[in-house]
């Protein structure tokens, strides 16, 4: 995660590239995910936060390899009948993080329903859709969930895991510029190609000339 810093306004760094990337964070009810995004883009926690009613955006810019990142991130609501609303906002999405708590066994559960929904909803995309998954509330000494389980069951889907503590602030900021850079590496890719697949159809669609 070292190629990932706050943007520096220097010679090196061409503003003309930057880059918006839209990063989702999806979950159960109460696993923080709220709390993750605060700490990550304001450095702050807090310990009780208003349940997330559809989504909220929150940017932070940075750069990864140079090359200049606003990250639009939206915050969801985790609960059930909210599920058919946060859906909706999946639309252009360019990096999904899958967040649990490692106190509660059931929020770990649902993920495979959380990232179902998803790629069904995130639509032309294939199954290696940028991801990364988030144990929260590491700092709570409680756990339901192990660190084992919960990376055997990323390491199946190739997905990779973090243990994380909004509250101490432990690989949150990895977790985030991980997936950004995952995210860029796809964009990247998915603009090369578009590319030169209007170089290929370029010299087809020159008129042919007459011979008269």
């Amino acid at each position: 995660t070292g190629d990932a810093t706050l943007i520096p306004q220097g010679p090196s760094m061409d503003a003309s590239k930057k880059v918006d990337l839209k990063i989702i964070i999806i979950g159960a009810l109460g696993v923080g995910k709220t709390s993750l995004l605060h700490q990550y883009v304001h450095k702050t926690f807090y310990e009780d936060y208003r349940t997330t009613l559809g989504a909220s955006i929150l940017t932070k810019v940075l750069a990864v390899d140079n090359t200049p990142l606003k990250m639009q991130i939206w915050d969801t609501g985790g609960q059930e009948r909210f599920r058919s609303m946060v859906s909706t906002f999946y639309k252009g999405s360019d990096g999904c993080m899958l967040a649990f708590d490692v106190t509660d066994r059931e929020s770990f559960e649902s993920l495979d329903n959380w990232r179902n929904d998803f790629l069904e909803k995130v639509i032309p995309r294939e199954q290696d859709f940028p991801m990364v998954v988030l144990g929260n509330k590491i700092d709570i000494c409680d756990r339901q969930v192990s660190k084992e389980i919960a990376s055997t069951w990323c390491k199946e889907k190739d997905i990779p895991y973090f243990e994380v503590s909004a509250k101490n602030n432990i690989n949150v900021a990895e977790a985030f510029e991980t997936l950004a850079k995952q995210a860029l590496t796809t964009y990247k890719g998915i603009f090369e190609s578009y590319l030169t697949d209007s170089i290929k159809l370029t010299p087809n669609d020159k008129p042919k000339k007459s011979c008269c």
